[in-house]
């Protein structure tokens, strides 16, 4: 037989495998692969970081879903989340479905590891599960302590610090609802033009064409549509949010000037389209810390009973000081103490499992379709051929 007729004669649980092994493989090693952000996911993006670091502003999350979507749409809430508790953007968060509370709890608990500074009640707030949607979205338009009432753990709302400043969609200005199905209809239905709040949506991929003309009419200021826009969010978040700059002391809350000292940096499109900015997302594991020679010294002020620890670590390469954390012993690290380990990991750029798992997920994604495609062409071909020669015959 040629080889397209054994193509066509191939048993198709080799096809089964082959696709099997194609999802399986990438999600067992990661590679690195490049993200395009796309104008949804950037506006919205920028819309929450424009709130970093102030008292009047707040976002509100509102977890339209259960278990089912969770694949696609809880990745794109613990990027949000990180953002927020990055950039110190207030957060409140809710459901109008009762599966969607214990959500709330795994996403902001998996997000809060990694930040042991953050308070409930200071910097975020969980209203729960809440039944009367209706009411409860054109209540929040004029007063959300009086509509809301306590939190999800019985706490009076207008006692919280985290009230400070907000009184209603003035200040709480940008909802995100995150659906399976229809998601933003009530607040860009009611809330939307009785108060002029700014609505986001995420959305499973097979919803987002539903949705575009919301975008297009300017109803939805952004969105994140299924695991491709978890994944754009994710890239913005490490490039942006998680960045850390050597030279500064993110330990100090001012600055010379009196400005607030936040960890990161505003979204900017040259730091995206700079090549640079491609070594900030990498999602395989990194291990090195790269300075400047300037940044290496500023960074050693910051930690000045250390400096012979950080100078003893410390390698040249190509006039770069590089320190490789997996030099760090638990007897050093005991030593340079827990700040300072930590502020090092992080000049690592290495992003934690959680915080990149959509990214690894379109790596499969991509792979899959790619090989299904070829099955697809490389079928086709050999059956035309074969009918070819069977009509010549």
């Amino acid at each position: 037989m040629t080889i397209f007729e054994r193509m066509q004669k191939l048993d198709r649980r080799w096809i089964y495998i082959v696709v099997a092994l194609a999802i399986i493989i990438p999600l067992m090693i990661p590679y690195n692969s490049d993200n395009v952000t796309t104008p949804p996911t950037e506006n919205l993006y920028q819309m929450i970081d424009s709130f970093a670091g102030r008292e009047d502003r707040a976002i509100l999350m509102s977890f339209y879903h259960d278990a089912a979507t969770m694949p696609e749409l809880f990745p794109m809430e613990v990027a949000i989340l990180r953002h927020a508790f990055e950039r110190n953007v207030k957060v409140f968060t809710l459901t109008w479905f009762p599966a969607g509370a214990p959500i709330i709890d795994f996403a902001i608990n998996t997000v809060k590891e990694e930040f042991p500074n953050i308070q409930s009640g200071v910097d975020y707030c969980n209203f729960g599960y809440k039944p009367q949607a209706f009411a409860m979205v054109l209540g929040m338009g004029d007063n959300i302590a009086n509509t809301m009432n306590t939190d999800a753990e019985g706490r009076k709302l207008e006692n919280l610090p985290i009230m400070k400043g907000i009184n209603n969609y003035s200040e709480m200005n940008l909802a995100i609802e995150f659906s399976g199905s229809a998601a933003g209809g009530m607040w860009i239905t009611y809330a939307r033009p009785k108060y002029g709040l700014n609505v986001a949506v995420g959305v499973t991929a097979v919803m987002a064409a539903d949705m575009y003309p919301y975008l297009q009419s300017g109803q939805l200021i952004g969105m994140l549509s299924g695991l491709k826009g978890a994944a754009e969010y994710e890239k913005l978040v490490d490039v942006f949010a998680a960045y850390h700059d050597p030279k500064i002391d993110y330990t100090l809350t001012m600055d010379e000037d009196g400005n607030k000292i936040l960890p990161g940096r505003p979204f900017g499109r040259e730091i995206l389209d700079d090549e640079s900015s491609k070594e900030l997302s990498l999602i395989t594991t990194q291990t090195r810390a790269v300075f400047t020679p300037e940044e290496f010294a500023a960074f050693s002020a910051k930690y000045p009973d250390n400096i012979a620890l950080l100078n003893s670590l410390r390698s040249d390469e190509e006039g770069m000081a590089v320190i490789d954390i997996t030099q760090i012993t638990p007897e050093l690290r005991d030593q340079m103490g827990e700040l300072m380990y930590r502020e090092i990991d992080r000049l690592t750029r290495n992003t934690l499992y959680k915080f990149k798992v959509a990214r690894i997920g379109m790596n499969a994604q991509s792979v899959a379709h790619i090989m299904i495609i070829l099955f697809i062409i490389m079928g086709n071909v050999g059956y035309f051929i074969q009918k070819a020669r069977a009509a010549k015959n």
